[in-house]
């Protein structure tokens, strides 16, 4: 299935989350409405493992394959995590009061990792043809589906924490922004609505 997918733009190089000269934003506030995105896209991927999970264990070979299409996309909902996670690392620099805040991202940004093998190796596994490995996909699913659910969570603890981090500052991040999904969260949640 690897093959079917197609590119996405990590959720981190949408120029809206740029500042206007053109350099990805390093602050608190930029941080926050990052990890507030990934943290959506932590329970659209959630979403999208648990559905495919639920087909996977189905009798019917068209539920079979809508499963693995699901599994497929998490693929490349992980892998978008994954890069706008190891970017924010590398643009973020945090103040020597958020050593706290800089421990949990490194923790979530392990975690966005193990999700992006889980998942990858799934696919892998779910496209063979022997039963032992299908059996072999279906666990690692689970185990995806755990790391998802771990990732999206902490990911949501990180931009709360660093929304009262800015509060502190006075520069506090306005939740009501809202940037638009990636693609591949887009393709996943048409697929688990047309179920």
């Amino acid at each position: 299935m690897a093959e079917d997918r197609t590119a996405a733009t990590p959720l981190g190089n949408n120029p809206a989350a740029t500042k206007p000269g053109g350099s990805p934003g390093t602050g608190l506030d930029e941080a926050y409405h990052l990890l507030r995105r990934l943290a959506g896209v932590g329970y659209q991927l959630r979403a999208a493992t648990r559905a495919g999970d639920r087909f996977l264990a189905q009798d019917a070979s068209e539920d079979r394959d809508t499963g693995v299409w699901l599994i497929s996309c998490a693929v490349t909902l992980a892998e978008d995590i994954t890069a706008d996670l190891d970017g924010l690392a590398r643009t973020w620099k945090p103040r020597a009061s958020d050593a706290g805040m800089s421990q949990a991202l490194t923790k979530l940004r392990t975690r966005a990792h193990q999700l992006h093998a889980a998942t990858r190796a799934a696919d892998h596994f779910l496209d063979q043809d022997s039963s032992e490995d299908k059996g072999t996909g279906s666990w690692l699913v689970a185990c995806a589906l755990g790391l998802a659910d771990k990732l999206a969570g902490e990911a949501e603890d990180l931009a709360s924490a660093l929304k009262r981090a800015a509060g502190e500052t006075g520069a506090a991040p306005d939740a009501a922004v809202r940037r638009p999904p990636s693609p591949a969260a887009a393709a996943v949640r048409a697929a688990v609505q047309s179920i």
